[in-house]
């Protein structure tokens, strides 16, 4: 059973398609307030639900990153037929699973904030075994820089570890991937982000195959990471509908 207000949504609107993916034990709801934005500019905007999120934590721990490429592959074809052009838009987990499907979709662009490139902690190489003992560990410390955005955010109070080793296996993949990615790409990340350091963004930056003239950082000073509800948010939504409308100009 889905979490209330946890469900996916659809906004229609003109031929540029936006794909919107929520990040890790999150939900579309922390998407909501961007597609609300980018629907208002006339924007189709689907934000889709990863698989076992949004529901129970317990869901979770059953499913493989492949399963959230599906859900992500699901609502291209939902959303591509109805378009002319689609951008990925991700957050988190969501960021580096839109990294990883550029790669391979004809995606007109790509929005990616807060992303990990990878996972530096020395217990990865045993979070394996620790998954099979221990079904959740707890989160660390809250980053939120607007505290009123806290009471309409969801997400699982803890990480499910099963899930963490597929985050991992997905990083690994996104990875391998960046070199394969051209399309213009849009990169943001807040300075006071706890949960993904800051400098992931230089990595993925990096390593990305877009041409330098057609990827652009923005690192936000009055957010955490959840750029799309946070303090910065309005210019975080300002600065993907200003991507769009340049990419498309110069197709």
């Amino acid at each position: 059973m889905l979490v209330k207000n946890a469900e996916p949504f659809y906004y229609p609107g003109n031929q540029t398609g936006c794909l919107l993916i929520h990040g890790f034990t999150g939900a579309p709801t922390e998407m909501r307030p961007l597609g609300e934005y980018l629907a208002g500019k006339g924007y189709s905007v689907l934000g889709i639900r990863l698989a076992g999120h949004g529901t129970r934590i317990e869901d979770m721990n059953r499913v493989t990153w492949q399963d959230w490429s599906n859900s992500i592959l699901d609502g291209w074809h939902l959303l591509r037929p109805i378009t002319k052009r689609v951008f990925l838009i991700g957050l988190s987990m969501g960021g580096a699973l839109t990294l990883y499907h550029a790669s391979f979709l004809p995606a007109a662009g790509l929005v990616s904030m807060s992303a990990p490139y990878q996972i530096d902690d020395p217990r990865l190489r045993i979070l394996p075994l620790y998954a099979k003992l221990i079904p959740y560990v707890a989160k660390g410390k809250p980053d939120w820089q607007d505290p009123g955005a806290v009471e309409k955010h969801f997400s699982y109070a803890s990480y499910p570890t099963k899930a963490l080793v597929q985050l991992a296996r997905l990083l690994e993949v996104m990875r391998e991937s960046l070199p394969q990615v051209t399309i213009p790409a849009l990169l943001m990340h807040a300075r006071q982000d706890l949960g993904v350091p800051l400098n992931n963004l230089e990595k993925i930056h990096q390593a990305l195959g877009t041409p330098p003239n057609s990827k652009r950082k923005i690192i936000f000073e009055h957010s955490g990471h959840v750029l799309t509800r946070d303090m910065d948010k309005e210019l975080v939504f300002e600065a993907v509908h200003n991507f769009i409308q340049d990419t498309l100009a110069v197709r």
